[in-house]
């Protein structure tokens, strides 16, 4: 024998019922969006990242000798590490950089330089720049025929000088590729024996901005995850690295 159950049929929802239960919820003052913090905390790194001085290093040189400020304030304003100021006053790096004055350059106001004599634990705050750097566009960086001899040298130096830079981030400033980059460090490269670690600033391979904004990355990243930030390598220690 064969029964046939009619079951009770839902009630109909209109047309109005179901944009109701499409509409997005509405925002509760209080409640937490996922993710906003991420955004947050990213949106804030990228804001560090693109309000360093022109000239770090030299502005470095130019407080160091003209002001009182302490190693971790210069480090902080200039996007270093408080070791690199150290040895920069030391006289162990950054030997015949000439200071770059940003009161002059309209960078900073002597009086925020005086605040922060007085109190250790102020950091200094960069005037609002009315020309802003323009920034690259998405997409490879393009490198001249002329300098891509020298992007081995560039590779060399930030894996020695800057070892917290993940690969994608050396990539990004030079231009060049990971398998590249795993040769150099592996001393498979063809051209091994005449490799020579240069500043890929000074080569003209990146800017001096991007590197800041790359080492300041790596840094930011290295403290969210417990680790420790690389010394800077001395001007002794490079030498004494290439002699071996």
């Amino acid at each position: 024998m064969r029964l046939d159950l009619k079951l009770p049929l839902p009630p109909y929802r209109g047309t109005d019922a179901r944009r109701q239960a499409r509409r997005p919820a509405e925002h509760v003052p209080g409640r937490q969006v996922p993710g906003a913090c991420a955004s947050a905390a990213r949106r804030q790194e990228y804001k560090n990242m693109t309000t360093l001085p022109l000239m770090p290093k030299a502005t470095a040189v130019w407080l160091i000798e003209k002001t009182a400020l302490s190693f971790e304030q210069i480090a902080a304003f200039c996007g270093m590490h408080p070791l690199e100021v150290q040895a920069i006053a030391d006289g162990e790096v950054a030997h015949g950089i000439v200071g770059y004055d940003p009161v002059a350059n309209h960078q900073l106001k002597q009086e925020e330089i005086q605040r922060c004599e007085k109190d250790p634990n102020a950091r200094l705050k960069i005037l609002p720049s009315n020309n802003p750097v323009r920034r690259r566009s998405k997409g490879a960086r393009y490198t001249p025929v002329a300098k891509r001899h020298d992007r081995p040298d560039g590779i060399a130096f930030l894996l020695r000088n800057y070892p917290q830079l993940s690969d994608q981030q050396v990539v990004k400033l030079l231009g060049t590729t990971k398998d590249t980059i795993a040769k150099v460090r592996n001393k498979q490269h063809w051209n091994t024996p005449n490799i020579k670690p240069r500043d890929p600033v000074t080569v003209g391979l990146c800017s001096q901005t991007d590197l800041n904004a790359a080492v300041h990355e790596a840094n930011m990243r290295l403290e969210r995850d417990g680790q420790e930030i690389p010394a800077p390598v001395t001007d002794m220690e490079s030498f004494s690295s290439s002699e071996n």
